[in-house]
Parts: structure tokens; sequence; C-alpha cells
């Protein structure tokens, strides 16, 4: 069966506009669409992710939200998270460009079932709203959902 591709849209809450309209820009090098004082569109690796203003509730305001995580693989994988699978070569120079500009990573770039049905390398880190991202690469883009 093949089927075709098409982009997602996700919009998600952040506290801080300014901030993450820098980060998703500066750090993931995500070109900026339509913008408004509330909201700002991006090209997220061909998909639309758009970041939504969202005041942090005056009950965590004075206290740091915990950070949800299940185990995977032996360690903690933050739920909920989005992010994209890209090419193996690209998912490598991005991940070594991350390190380069200081990303804090909750889960350092590694690679999972080496050598397996399914090899790929991901690696998570947070924005900075406190949103999880993970992004991953296949060593066989036609495994993506092998068992």
């Amino acid at each position: 069966m093949t089927t075709t591709v098409t982009p997602f849209h996700i919009a998600i809450p952040v506290h801080n506009l300014a901030e993450c309209r820098t980060f998703y820009r500066e750090i993931l090098n995500c070109k900026e669409g339509r913008s408004s004082d509330l909201w700002v569109d991006f090209n997220f690796f061909g998909h639309q992710l758009v970041i939504h203003y969202k005041p942090i509730p005056i009950a965590i305001r004075n206290k740091e939200e915990e950070l949800h995580t299940n185990p995977v693989d032996g360690k903690n994988v933050p739920v909920p998270h989005y992010g994209v699978v890209l090419p193996w070569d690209t998912f490598e120079s991005f991940s070594t460009e991350l390190k380069a500009k200081g990303v804090d990573f909750v889960i350092e770039p590694y690679v999972r079932f080496k050598g397996e049905v399914g090899e790929q390398a991901t690696m998570f880190f947070l924005d900075p709203a406190g949103n999880a991202l993970e992004f991953k690469a296949f060593k066989d883009m036609g495994q993506l959902f092998a068992k």
C-alpha cells in the first residue's frame, strides 16, 4: 500500500511568545510564517507548527511543573511529546548542530535497536515553554512501522 504523507498541523501553548519564537527560528532553524500578537506559524520540517501564547496558570506560577515521563529502554521519555522523523544523515548533522548550540537534552542522541529491525536514532529536549520534542531517524525508513 502506498501512502502519500501530507503535512500535519499542530498548535502548542507557550507562556513566552518572544522566547519561543527565537528558539524555533534560531535553534531549530524553522522558517517563520504568519503571526499575530498571540501566535506564530513555523515551517517545522515541512509541517505547520503554531506556537500560541497561553499564560501560566496562577496555581503553578511559583512552582515548576513536573515533567511526566514513561520508561522506554531504561530512559525516561517525556509525555506528551512531538517531533519529526528525519533522514539518517540529517539527524546526525542536526543533533551535532543542537549540541553546538548548547541544547540541554532530556535524552541525549542515541541509537535504539542497533543492527535490528527498526534501528533508529532518537533524541529528546524541551523548548523554553517546557514542550517536549523528539527527533528520530530510521536506518531504513521502510521500517518506520516495523514490529
